[in-house]
């Protein structure tokens, strides 16, 4: 019986631990690691002059203000940390990034993974062809069409190629402007990505009459911050975090530093209604 009760004690204070994890290190080390995608405008991108931007990464810092408040570190330091589609999960499961802010399909599958905070966006893959191509899926039949690779996107396009029984060579690409230059140059014959991030390379692009982005969505992502599974104090911050954003409506104004003058769409503003919890 003694020993089962150790077991037990033990088990809990590895729980406790656990959970306390994230905010104990921010804590000790002064240091909040956000990792983010250098490639995903408007929602986690690299600037001209290499600085980390975007709707997803102001989200982070809005967090990181609040993990300094709560564990009383005014001289908290964010530190970005550059990832990529393939990489990201293994970044924040191995502890060298605290938080995802990019956007990040909230799917189950990786909720075997990590843990995910209140829903930040809905959006939907989208395709983008050359002006004067293809005009259907139908019409991708033997023609090469991109995609950026490690993203839900991507099984998305294969399933509905399969589906539709399309045949075309899908390419996978490693970085969205990448798939934008390989469209203009006739490589490609279409590019799919999540249709915010495509109508940002149209706008982009040296000659976006040579290009067209179509209407449709071909699938509906929601997104959310992804966080280190089975810590339960850090995930409430965050969540914690999103809420008053959303309720008091200061998102408003992180959202048009990134979408200017766009207003959020009625599902978006849908989101943040359904997420403003009380505290």
């Amino acid at each position: 019986m003694r020993t089962v009760l150790l077991a037990l004690a033990a088990a809990l204070l590895l729980a406790h631990n656990t959970a306390a994890a994230t905010l104990d290190r921010i804590k000790a080390d002064g240091v909040f690691r956000l990792g983010y995608r250098t490639d995903a405008q408007p929602y986690s991108y690299s600037t001209d002059a290499g600085l980390p931007a975007g709707y997803v990464v102001d989200l982070c810092r809005e967090v990181a203000k609040a993990a300094g408040r709560q564990v009383g570190r005014a001289d908290l330091r964010v530190e970005y940390v550059a990832v990529t589609a393939e990489n990201r999960f293994d970044a924040l499961r191995d502890g060298r990034v605290d938080i995802l802010c990019d956007p990040t399909s909230m799917t189950l599958s990786r909720r075997e993974q990590v843990d995910f905070s209140l829903m930040t966006f809905v959006d939907g893959a989208s395709v983008l062809f050359q002006a004067d191509g293809p005009r259907s899926f139908e019409d991708l039949a033997g023609k090469k069409v991109g995609v950026r690779s490690g993203t839900t996107t991507e099984q998305a396009l294969r399933a509905t190629l399969a589906r539709l029984n399309v045949t075309a060579d899908v390419v996978a690409v490693t970085d969205h402007r990448d798939g934008l230059k390989r469209v203009m140059s006739g490589e490609l014959a279409a590019y799919f990505a999540d249709r915010a991030i495509l109508a940002f390379l149209l706008l982009q692009s040296d000659a976006p009459q040579k290009l067209r982005l179509a209407d449709e969505y071909f699938t509906h992502e929601t997104y959310a911050l992804a966080l280190p599974r089975d810590d339960g104090a850090f995930r409430l911050l965050v969540d914690r975090t999103l809420a008053e954003l959303y309720r008091t409506g200061a998102v408003v104004k992180i959202f048009a530093n990134s979408f200017g003058a766009t207003p959020p769409s009625d599902i978006v503003k849908a989101l943040y209604l359904l997420n403003s919890l009380p505290d």
